[in-house]
């Protein structure tokens, strides 16, 4: 069985990403290791508190040799719109979630609304990544 242990995203500064999934969404710090080897290169991750096997890599995005400024430049460009990747979260009480989180200084795209899947929300984090949170109906 193959199982997904971890997701990357691209993210404009790394310590604000972190404060952001730690303290305004709930999750924790799983690794904050910097290699000085290849060139002070950071793996930096988080993942929600009771689920050690996933986690989120909050990548800073690379110059050259591994990225040219141009696609440099097309990834932070996309980030800026939402669209250089999501997210989903789910959740038994999408309301209480959405309450809490807008308490620690959350800015939602979307409130809560009834879908025909159930019930989510739309925010984005510093660097503009789209996250869906979700509480999903179980099916008749």
């Amino acid at each position: 069985m193959i199982k997904i242990s971890s997701v990357q995203l691209w993210v404009h500064d790394q310590n604000a990403a972190a404060a952001f999934y730690t303290d305004k969404l709930g999750m924790e710090l799983r690794s904050d290791v910097t290699v000085p080897e290849m060139g002070d290169f950071r793996w930096l991750s988080v993942g929600p508190v009771g689920q050690p096997d996933t986690e989120i890599v909050l990548m800073a995005i690379p110059g050259l040799p591994v990225m040219d400024e141009e696609t440099g430049a097309q990834v932070r460009d996309l980030m800026s719109k939402g669209f250089a990747g999501t997210v989903f979260l789910t959740t038994n009480d999408v309301q209480a979630e959405f309450e809490a989180m807008q308490a620690r200084g959350v800015e939602f795209v979307e409130k809560p609304a009834q879908r025909p899947y159930g019930i989510d929300c739309s925010l984005r984090d510093p660097s503009g990544n789209h996250l869906r949170l979700t509480q999903l109906i179980e099916p008749k």
